[in-house]
């Protein structure tokens, strides 16, 4: 076996990732799948998140499991059906989320609590639910994962054409991971994050679609000069998923071309 493959390989683990069927999501599943990773999708659009796990390509395999985490008792369900078939986990990357911007204004209080709930309380508690399924897949060396999908967006102080609730939750998931590796990475479970900046995704074409002009500008002050892609993410998450990332818990890593970072 080869250096390579005996720091980064994930062949054989099994991984759970929420909103895995588009965006940044679907970046991450395809990664796992194509390492050897057999993966659980959790999202919403059952047909679309079928047809999306189904067409998934490589050693590793998909299911994808139709649950809305927007609400307690969603994220209870998913995690119940989870548990019920994978009874150790490797893997948990929590990376459904929601995201809007606007006027200070206009900003409403039920929007607000949609979005903390599906981009913070979800994180929380499927892990917390998860935790069993978490230890029982944890070894000597090998501990299992918590990897959140945080932002650039919680990293710098500007409001990002007032997407508040959205900063707001992504910092909050910053600083949970914090807190949570220094509860876990005692118990077998690193808790890294991973803080994106901007990849093609349906979120990212919201935000630009609302600023005329903002893609180009944005990509024009990027130092990478371009846009994320799968290799990035998905490197980030082989990473930490890896023996190559079982002494790193608790960071924030930035994946953003050093926008935020230069």
């Amino acid at each position: 076996m080869s250096i390579l493959e005996t720091l980064f390989s994930v062949a054989g683990k099994t991984a759970v990732v929420t909103g895995g069927a588009k965006g940044v999501g679907a970046m991450i599943s395809r990664t796992l799948v194509a390492a050897g990773a057999d993966i659980v999708i959790v999202g919403r659009g059952a047909e679309a998140g079928k047809a999306f796990a189904d067409g998934l390509e490589g050693p590793g395999k998909a299911i994808f499991l139709a649950h809305d985490l927007g609400t307690g008792a969603g994220v209870e369900a998913a995690a119940a059906d989870i548990a019920a078939r994978v009874p150790a986990l490797n893997i948990l990357v929590n990376n459904a989320g929601m995201f809007s911007a606007g006027a200070i204004e206009e900003a409403s209080i039920d929007q607000w609590d949609r979005e903390l709930g599906l981009n913070l309380r979800a994180p929380f508690f499927l892990a917390q639910k998860l935790l069993p399924q978490l230890k029982a897949a944890s070894a000597p060396g090998d501990p299992a994962r918590i990897i959140s999908i945080g932002s650039i967006g919680a990293l710098w102080g500007r409001s990002s054409n007032g997407a508040y609730a959205y900063g707001a939750s992504k910092a909050a998931i910053h600083q949970l991971t914090r807190m949570m590796a220094s509860d876990l990475t005692a118990q077998g479970i690193t808790v890294n994050a991973i803080a994106p900046g901007f990849f093609p995704s349906d979120m990212t074409d919201g935000f630009f679609a609302a600023v005329p002009g903002l893609k180009e500008q944005v990509v024009d002050g990027i130092p990478a000069g371009r846009l994320g892609s799968v290799e990035d993410v998905g490197g980030a998450v082989l990473f930490l998923s890896s023996r190559a990332g079982a002494y790193v818990s608790g960071t924030v890593l930035p994946v953003e071309g050093a926008l935020w970072q230069a």
